[in-house]
């Protein structure tokens, strides 16, 4: 039922059909509001509104487009010099190559440069966080490669010292140091940037800022892979035609505001760690 067709609504004379005015059809007035400018005359649909509205918007998207396409055409100048910045930042990459010689698998050769050094540091950082320095047989050869000769026992005895059987049980391992059956075990380090605090010609300090990788993967793995972040910096001697490590230590951080990703599955990070190989870096 429409307003109108209940008696006493409404405000006109019905015709003999009951309609107003005898239009046979049924109308609502709306009631005059105090101050309505309108009162209860029929309002415009403001067509010419929206319209002017939709031209408006349409110009301003051409002017945005037309500012957008010349700004790239700024930008592919050969007079701008916002690229010649990119290259010149501290942290841009040099475009060295990285070595090509490598010692018990690690990379060594490295240029007698301060960029030498950060090469070195983040090839170190890699080999010394690696799963093989849970292995003693292959962890003193990882020393004896990256460390300067006067410091290796002093290093050995340290790490022997750190990696005991209770500590590879913490972390989910054999006594030994193997991972249990039906289980792979997972420590990777990724440099993902270097810095120089102090140089000289024999000697260097450099920062590596690090993401890692620990855990195990596997079906109902107690110690799934997790990953952190933390900054090494070593000393750098330079000694018999290479740089090696003299001193070694870590800080957390920095960390950046952890993502919204969906954790993979153990199945899948086993294979991606199987499948997916290392780089050699070049700073």
């Amino acid at each position: 039922m429409s307003l109108g067709d209940e008696p006493g609504y409404g405000d006109g004379p019905r015709g003999e059909d009951g309609g107003y005015g005898g239009s046979g059809q049924t109308r609502t007035r709306l009631p005059d509001r105090p101050g309505d400018v309108y009162g209860g005359a029929r309002r415009g649909r403001g067509s010419s509104s929206r319209s002017l509205v939709t031209v408006v918007g349409v110009v301003v998207l051409l002017i945005a487009a037309i500012a957008f396409a010349n700004r790239g055409d700024d930008a592919a100048s050969p007079g701008d010099s916002s690229g010649d910045k990119a290259k010149t930042s501290p942290t841009a990459a040099s475009g060295n190559h990285p070595v090509t010689s490598k010692t018990a698998g690690i990379p060594s050769g490295f240029a007698h440069t301060a960029e030498g050094a950060q090469s070195a540091a983040a090839n170190y950082a890699v080999a010394l966080g690696s799963a093989d320095m849970f292995d003693k047989a292959r962890r003193d050869q990882i020393l004896a490669t990256v460390i300067a000769p006067a410091e290796v026992s002093d290093f050995e005895a340290t790490l022997d010292e750190a990696y005991t059987p209770q500590f590879n049980k913490n972390v989910g391992l054999n006594d030994d140091g193997s991972a249990p059956q039906g289980y792979i075990f997972v420590s990777r380090t990724t440099p993902i940037g270097t810095k120089t605090t102090q140089s000289s010609d024999t000697t260097a300090t450099v920062e590596v800022w690090c993401g890692g990788l620990l855990g195990l993967a596997g079906e109902n793995s107690t110690n799934p892979v997790t990953s952190s972040w933390f900054t090494i910096t070593m000393k750098l001697e330079w000694t018999g035609g290479d740089w090696k490590i003299v001193s070694h230590s870590q800080k957390d951080g920095p960390a950046p505001v952890p993502g919204d990703d969906r954790a993979s599955s153990a199945d899948d990070i086993a294979k991606a760690v199987e499948e997916y190989g290392g780089f050699t870096y070049a700073r």
